[in-house]
């Protein structure tokens, strides 16, 4: 599965922070889901820079979404 196919048509295309408004380069992959419309196996992502990760992690684990943060260094060497 093609993680950034969505996010971004140019398959060549460095894959950007999820954040609004933002294009620094991603460096982190927060996983999540809503358990209210995804299956606990499931797993939504969103990319962060460094200055947007602690931002969004927050955004998604007040309302219990979060489920892991790694690099996008480990994402991508997981065969997922």
């Amino acid at each position: 599965m093609n993680l950034f196919a969505a996010q971004h048509p140019d398959e060549n295309a460095a894959p950007v922070c999820s954040a609004k408004g933002c294009r620094a380069p991603a460096v982190w992959v927060l996983a999540w889901n809503n358990p209210k419309l995804h299956t606990p196996d499931r797993r939504k992502t969103w990319l962060a820079c460094e200055e947007h990760r602690e931002h969004l992690s927050q955004f998604l684990g007040v309302r219990g979404f979060l489920k892991d943060v790694v690099t996008l260094e480990e994402w991508s060497a997981a065969d997922r």
